[in-house]
């Protein structure tokens, strides 16, 4: 399954700045937060997303990464190696 962009997730666009990202986190964090939606699955989830999101965006070196190579640039287990025939 592919991962929504994480832009998209915060309802930001790319050039979102920093107060702008922390803010959209906050916003969507006291929405879904586990403790606000007991018991809803779809809320948690939604809220590991925006988390993982505001994660990397939140990081000048992670944004960067993310912002040059998508997912593949955050995700330690995205770099893989040589496919095989």
């Amino acid at each position: 399954m592919a991962k929504a962009d994480y832009y998209e997730s915060l309802g930001l666009g790319k050039n979102a700045s920093e107060d702008e990202i922390k803010k959209a986190f906050r916003k969507l964090a006291m929405k879904y937060h586990p403790d606000r939606t007991q018991g809803d699955k779809e809320a948690e989830e939604k809220f590991k997303t925006i988390k993982e999101a505001y994660d990397v965006l939140s990081d000048p070196e992670k944004k960067s990464a993310y912002d040059r190579f998508g997912h593949a640039g955050v995700d330690p287990n995205g770099m893989g190696g040589m496919g095989g025939a």
